[in-house]
């Protein structure tokens, strides 16, 4: 059973999901929380597989609770997606990099709700490859000169080429198609890569893989 926390201010909102989401056989609600503070002690109380979490919540907002969660060892398995109401909210990539694994926008269709839920809880993509895209574009439109990341040396030609892909929005089937592998084999070098970087998720290996410059503007077609 997916035990998932709804961590959102408005009552409605957290009502919709909870109805969404208790209705499935593999899912429960565990938990509500009404704002950040909420949801950090309920996290530590109830120790769900996932928080959805909105990012604009009073006393604590949705990333300074992402960072306290995430930040925390003793959470490392509670996987968080936050809520937005827009899908390139200014928000988004600052949620993402503070350890968030992805993200919905709030009129989501229930369907995706539902797989989202169940891929990040079980470590697998949760952005898909077109928001992953435009959340990139978006980064790099921001984006510093890269830094150096020196845990990149530790990786081999092929993880780096494959964490490139990831960076650019590739699914493991699409990478595993340009480079001629399984599926499996794809998936096997994402998973080697991540645990190498100390990535979370592959959320974090986009963002990475910007900042150390493995993948530049343009790259995006």
């Amino acid at each position: 059973m997916i035990r998932v926390l709804l961590a959102d201010d408005q009552l409605l909102v957290r009502a919709g999901f909870r109805a969404l989401l208790d209705a499935q056989p593999d899912i429960e609600v565990s938990g509500e929380a009404a704002d950040g503070e909420e949801a950090v002690r309920l996290v530590r109380e109830l120790r769900p597989d996932a928080v959805l979490m909105d990012i604009r919540m009073p006393r604590l907002d949705g990333l300074a609770a992402t960072r306290a969660i995430t930040g925390d060892p003793e959470f490392d398995a509670v996987k968080v997606v936050m809520l937005t109401t827009f899908e390139l909210d200014e928000y988004v990539f600052e949620a993402i990099r503070s350890g968030a694994s992805g993200f919905l926008v709030k009129d989501t269709e229930p369907e995706e709700l539902l797989r989202a839920v169940r891929a990040v809880v079980g470590g697998d993509a949760l952005l898909s490859p077109g928001v992953t895209r435009r959340l990139i574009a978006e980064f790099a439109a921001r984006s510093k000169e890269p830094a150096a990341v020196t845990a990149l040396n530790e990786l081999t030609d092929r993880e780096r080429e494959v964490m490139a892909l990831v960076g650019i929005g590739l699914t493991n089937d699409e990478i595993a198609r340009r480079l001629v592998v399984s599926p499996l084999t794809a998936k096997t070098h994402v998973s080697r890569t991540m645990v190498k970087l100390g990535a979370r998720d592959r959320a974090q290996l986009v963002v990475l893989a910007y900042e150390s410059g493995l993948v530049r503007p343009g790259w995006l077609g």
